[in-house]
């Protein structure tokens, strides 16, 4: 399969899941009775509405980003305008974030609005190199048009957990048993899903979408070495986890919560040692020149 073919049956899954989790959330009102019903509609438009508009924001004041000015890392930006330029996308914004380990990120609705967050681990610990390799991988995010997918699947994931808070709110309070189909079944019921629905739809989202920006990732640099380097520089990285909000890990090049989940089968990225398989796997058909745009697709995937 092509990667233009995996980009659109990506997007068309990834969306599916969102509405999906949506729906479950007025369901879920439903159940409960009352009230509730329309509370979580509120809940629902309201999420979606904030992460397409106010996503990256969100995002870059949650991981306490600060802009990188171009004074302060020249060679960045130049990496950046030239891997923008074969993506065929505008200059995104770029970030600056605390942390001593290796990561980045990118949100935004769009290429238009797009924003790269970096750690200052990343820019002080790899090799130039690696580092355009990571950037690569975050602009072929913004290329795939998947950046504002993942940033309302984070919002809706963040509105599941306050699904929780309210149901544990309306069992101190009390709920009103004739409108409430099944009482306190109904709610308990609710109370156990919402978070299993957000877990669920953050896999569906983040596992598929990282495969297929490593693949574009490798295409825009013309070799996938850069970016498999970088992700076995970070697996061996000793520095300490992020201090992130689970709901936005996801979006991380690499999982920043790495070694705190109790089990691989619930991580939101795939391992990272398939992935480092996979972009060692890879062929590029043709060579990149540096100061040609990218037009093509991606190559095909092991």
């Amino acid at each position: 399969m092509t990667t233009a073919t995996t980009q659109l049956t990506s997007r068309l899954r990834t969306w599916a899941l969102v509405a999906g989790l949506t729906a479950l959330m007025i369901a879920f009102g439903a159940l409960i009775g009352g009230s509730f019903l329309w509370l979580f509609v509120i809940l629902a438009v309201a999420f979606n509405l904030v992460g397409y508009f106010y996503s990256d924001k969100l995002a870059l004041r949650v991981a306490h980003a600060r802009p990188l000015r171009r004074v302060d890392a020249p060679e960045v930006h130049e990496m950046v305008g030239e891997l923008a330029s074969r993506a065929a996308i505008p200059l995104p914004r770029l970030y600056v974030m605390p942390g001593e380990q290796p990561n980045a990120f990118a949100t935004g609705r769009g290429p238009k609005h797009a924003a790269v967050a970096m750690t200052e681990g990343l820019l002080t610990t790899l090799p130039a190199e690696h580092v355009r390799g990571v950037l690569a991988h975050e602009l072929a995010h913004i290329r795939n048009h998947d950046i504002l997918v993942s940033s309302i699947a984070a919002m809706i994931a963040a509105a599941s957990s306050a699904i929780a808070n309210i149901l544990q709110l309306s069992f101190l309070f009390g709920a009103d048993e004739e409108d409430n189909p099944l009482g306190l079944v109904g709610s308990l019921v609710a109370l156990l899903l919402a978070p299993l629905g957000a877990t669920l739809l953050q896999l569906g989202v983040s596992r598929q979408r990282e495969y297929l920006a490593d693949a574009t990732a490798a295409r825009l640099l013309g070799d996938p070495a850069p970016l498999a380097d970088a992700l076995e520089e970070i697996e061996r990285s000793s520095a300490p986890a992020l201090a992130v909000n689970p709901v936005t890990a996801p979006m991380y090049i690499v999982n920043p919560l790495a070694g705190r989940q109790l089990t691989a089968l619930f991580s939101t990225h795939p391992p990272l040692r398939e992935r480092i398989r996979r972009l060692r796997a890879y062929e590029v058909a043709r060579p990149v020149q540096r100061t040609a745009a990218y037009h093509g697709s991606a190559a095909h995937s092991a």
